[in-house]
């Protein structure tokens, strides 16, 4: 398997960041692959988005070889998955500039370790590097940025409800189902996926966590100073702030549909911060609808570290399941 040697200062100092190079490279690799998706908000986001991809694509013939031989089933060419630097101020014309940035050998010698053997003769040019960071600007302007006010919502709603289970749970509960064969195996080790590579050193870098919207996930790592782990944002989080949570109508009707969106919502416990990114609606307002619900007893809060969690009591649950058998 592939664990990560990890000691508990550089655990202690792991942060969960967003990245917007890497929703873009995201998204990238759900076009390219295409299959089918984990969700069906990603599925609906396929179908919006793959017929101009492959128009894109198909302007230049040398795209599909590189993005074939860059996004390998086991490996990607480390070039268009630079690790995130973890700088809040950073945007993503100076993330990008990190993938126009490789040089040429760089990127081959990248391209080379992900296919387990040499490119092919087509790919041997010095211009691979400014066609994917154009490609990937292609991705953000046409499929990203539109919606990334709230997808960024929604990644930072889950880099909440981690740190509560962090602070619960600890890295083990906080780690657990990150990413597909990612678990914390005790003593220093962190297992990252379930491939027979040599463990890895990580001590005294820098360790970052960077979700993503779409179920793709990578890790990578520059030299021995910084690592990232890349994972795909909790699905119900996805899927939620997709706008796929309703409240049944005649919940809707009877404490409005706001309110009776946030009692929906809160069939696991979530924060002030985490509703006013799947709803959209403005933090007072939130306020004001968890007030009325509290004085009601259909939510009790806890406090979890910093943050104050907000979930269903028994009769919560019972007026919103009476409504989900009454729709049936």
């Amino acid at each position: 398997m592939g664990w990560w040697q990890v000691d508990a200062d550089t655990l202690a100092g792991g942060r969960f960041v967003v990245s917007p190079l890497s929703e873009a490279i995201s998204s990238l690799k759900l076009l390219q692959l295409h299959a089918p998706a984990a969700h069906p908000g990603d599925r609906a986001w396929l179908d919006a988005h793959l017929p101009a991809f492959r128009r894109k694509v198909a302007e230049d013939p040398l795209l599909p070889l590189l993005l074939k031989c860059a996004f390998r089933p086991t490996w990607n060419a480390d070039f268009i998955t630079p690790t995130p630097v973890g700088d809040a101020k950073q945007d993503f014309a100076q993330e990008l500039e990190r993938v126009r940035a490789a040089s040429a050998d760089s990127v081959l010698c990248d391209l080379a370790v992900a296919l387990g053997g040499p490119p092919p003769a087509e790919l041997l040019r010095t211009d691979l590097a400014e066609r994917a960071a154009a490609l990937l600007d292609w991705v953000w302007r046409e499929t990203v940025l539109p919606e990334w006010p709230r997808r960024r919502r929604v990644l930072e709603a889950d880099i909440v409800s981690r740190t509560a289970q962090l602070s619960r749970g600890g890295w083990a509960t906080a780690l657990g189902g990150m990413r597909p064969g990612m678990r914390w195996l005790g003593g220093d080790r962190l297992q990252i996926n379930t491939q027979d590579n040599p463990p890895r050193e990580v001590a005294g870098a820098q360790l970052l966590f960077v979700p993503v919207s779409f179920a793709t996930s990578w890790v990578s790592w520059e030299g021995r100073r910084r690592f990232a782990v890349v994972y795909p944002c909790a699905g119900a989080l996805a899927e939620l702030g997709c706008g796929r949570a309703s409240a049944p109508e005649a919940l809707a009707a009877l404490l409005g549909p706001a309110r009776a969106g946030i009692l929906v919502l809160l069939g696991s416990p979530k924060s002030t911060t985490q509703l006013v990114a799947l709803t959209g609606l403005a933090l007072g307002s939130v306020g004001r609808h968890l007030k009325v619900l509290l004085d009601a007893r259909l939510v009790r809060r806890m406090r979890a570290g910093r943050s104050v969690l907000y979930y269903r009591t028994e009769p919560g649950d019972g007026l919103v399941h009476a409504q989900d058998r009454a729709q049936t």
